[in-house]
C-alpha cells in the first residue's frame, strides 16, 4: 500500500454532473492525475445511480422513477448471473473513463467506486424484500459487480493499481436501534465484499466511503486497508484509527465540504483539518502516520452541483493535498526517516 498511495495524493468520490461520458473522464484524468476517480453521472441517465448500477441485471428489481429507489418483485427476486458483464448504461462513465485512461496511456493507480452491500441490503429491505433474503443477496450481488468491474479494469489497465472504494451511506444508520443488522452480520457482510474488492493483493487496496457518522471501529473490523470519510463527520476520537494507522490504513480526508458555499480560499478548510489532526494526536494516534498515510478528497460526491464547480472543488482538494504533502514531508523530516 505504500507503493500504491503517496501521502497527501489528491483524489474524489465518485460521481459526477456531467451528461457526456467523455467529457467526464477527461475531467477526472485531468485534474486529478496522481489518482483519477471513474466517474458516475447519474444526470445523464438515471441507470447510473449507485443503487442503479447494482440493480441493473438482478432479477425481480426495477429502478424507481426518481433513480434512487428500487422497486422489488419479491417473487422473482435474484441476484441475476454471476459472469454477467457490467450493464453498458449503468456503467457507462465508468467504462469511458477506462477507455480514456487506456488511450491517454495512464499507468498510475485509479480507484473505482459501487455501492456497498448493506446500502443495498437495506434498499432492497425497504423495497419489501424479506431482511434475511435482502441483505444475503445484497452481498451476492455486490461480489458479483467487484469482479465484474475489476475484469474491466484488468482488460483496460492491467498495469494500473487499484483502489476500490465501497460507497456506503447506509452505515449512517447503524447507531439507530432499529438498523436490522447485529454487529457481526454487518462486519461479516462488509468484509465479504472487501476481500473481493481487493483480491489482486500487492496491486490493490479496498476501501469503505460513508458520508456521514457511524461507528468507526465497527467499520474498521471490517478489515478495510482505506478508510474514507468527511472530516464533518469526525469527531476528537475515533475508536481504532490508532491500530488501523499503525498496521498500515490509509484515510481518505472528505476536507472540501460539499453540501454548503466554499468559497475560492483553503484557509477555513485546512484549519478544520489541521485542527481535528491535532486533536486525533491527543487521543492517541501518530501524527506523522496521520499526515503521511492520508488522501485528500470532497467530501462527497459532486452529481448534484454544476459542472462548472468542478474545477473549482477540485482545485480546493489540490491545495489542500499540497500542503498536506508539506506537512507529511516535515514530519518524516523531523523523525528522521
Amino acid at each position: 500500500m505504500t507503493a500504491l498511495l503517496h501521502p497527501g495524493m489528491p483524489s474524489a468520490i465518485g460521481s459526477l454532473p456531467h451528461g457526456d461520458v467523455e467529457t467526464a473522464a477527461m475531467v477526472a484524468l485531468d485534474l486529478q492525475p496522481e489518482l483519477p476517480a471513474a466517474p458516475q453521472l447519474p444526470q445523464r441517465h438515471r441507470s447510473e445511480g449507485m443503487l442503479a448500477q447494482l440493480a441493473a441485471g438482478m432479477t425481480g428489481v426495477q429502478v424507481g422513477a426518481d433513480g434512487w429507489t428500487l422497486d422489488v418483485d419479491r417473487r422473482r427476486l435474484g441476484a441475476g448471473s454471476a459472469s454477467a458483464p457490467l450493464d453498458t448504461e449503468a456503467w457507462a462513465g465508468t467504462l469511458a473513463f477506462l477507455r480514456a485512461a487506456a488511450a491517454i496511456g495512464h499507468d498510475g493507480p485509479i480507484k473505482v467506486q459501487m455501492v456497498g452491500p448493506v446500502t443495498l441490503g437495506l434498499a432492497l429491505a425497504k423495497a419489501g424484500a424479506p431482511t434475511s433474503r435482502a441483505f444475503s443477496l445484497a452481498g451476492t450481488v455486490v461480489r458479483h459487480r467487484v469482479r465484474a468491474l475489476r475484469r474491466e479494469v484488468a482488460r483496460a489497465r492491467p498495469g494500473s493499481p487499484l483502489v476500490f472504494v465501497l460507497d456506503e451511506p447506509g452505515l449512517t444508520a447503524y447507531t439507530d436501534p432499529s438498523f436490522p443488522l447485529g454487529t457481526e452480520e454487518t462486519i461479516d457482510l462488509l468484509s465479504g465484499s472487501l476481500a473481493a474488492a481487493g483480491a489482486a493483493g500487492r496491486d490493490s487496496m479496498a476501501g469503505i466511503h460513508c458520508c456521514g457518522p457511524t461507528d468507526w471501529r465497527m467499520v474498521l473490523h471490517a478489515g478495510p486497508d482505506l478508510l474514507s470519510l468527511p472530516v464533518a463527520a469526525v469527531g476528537e476520537e475515533v475508536a481504532g484509527l490508532s491500530m488501523f494507522l499503525d498496521r498500515g490504513g490509509w484515510v481518505a480526508w472528505g476536507a472540501v465540504p460539499t453540501g454548503q458555499p466554499l468559497g475560492h480560499r483553503d484557509d477555513v478548510h485546512w484549519r478544520k483539518l489541521n485542527s481535528l489532526w491535532g486533536e486525533l494526536a491527543r487521543s492517541g494516534c501518530d501524527p506523522m502516520r496521520l499526515r503521511t498515510q492520508s488522501v485528500i478528497t470532497p467530501a462527497c460526491g459532486l452529481a448534484l452541483h454544476r459542472e462548472s464547480q468542478v474545477a473549482q472543488i477540485y482545485g480546493l482538494v489540490r491545495r489542500l493535498a499540497e500542503r498536506a504533502q508539506d506537512q507529511a514531508f516535515a514530519a518524516r523530516l523531523s523523525a528522521g526517516a
